[in-house]
């Protein structure tokens, strides 16, 4: 299987295949509005309004597995997000990432790429880089604040 074989809940609750951002270089990233990482939000859309016309798509998914920092519905996570970090991107409906719920699409991000804890996400805000040809190119811990990140962005683009 490939990323592009994968389907997601997109927040109004209908089905988006991945498949829709072939050829993009995407930035997938486990998020919670409450985690001490949220200023990142601000961080991930700079890197989207710099890079957005070149090629590069954020895809956001809530997730409230760790310390529930994620409450509330979809729709007023996106409403956080826009309201305080003024984000454009796409933001998905909430997800698991760990354990045997999480999303399929996680579970192949995790086989693809492993952590300092395996195939786990230790935290809010891991960070995947995928090239325009869907490869699973690097994962980046919740500290590694997106700036930090443009150049491997840049040389994808």
């Amino acid at each position: 299987m490939s990323i592009y074989d994968y389907k997601v809940k997109q927040v109004d609750g209908k089905m988006q295949s991945i498949d829709k951002y072939r050829g993009k270089v995407l930035l997938i990233v486990n998020t919670a509005p409450k985690c001490g990482f949220a200023p990142q939000y601000a961080g991930l859309e700079a890197l989207y309004k710099n890079y957005h016309s070149k090629g590069l798509e954020i895809l956001d998914f809530p997730s409230n597995q760790f310390a529930n920092q994620a409450p509330g519905t979809d729709q007023e996570i996106v409403n956080f997000c826009h309201v305080n970090f003024d984000v454009t991107f796409e933001t998905f409906s909430k997800i698991k990432v760990n354990g045997p719920d999480a999303d399929p699409l996680y579970k192949y991000l995790k086989q693809q790429k492993g952590g300092l804890l395996g195939s786990q996400i230790k935290w809010n805000f891991t960070k995947f880089l995928v090239d325009r040809d869907g490869k699973v190119i690097k994962r980046f811990a919740s500290n590694i604040e997106p700036d930090k990140i443009e150049a491997d962005i840049k040389k994808l683009l």
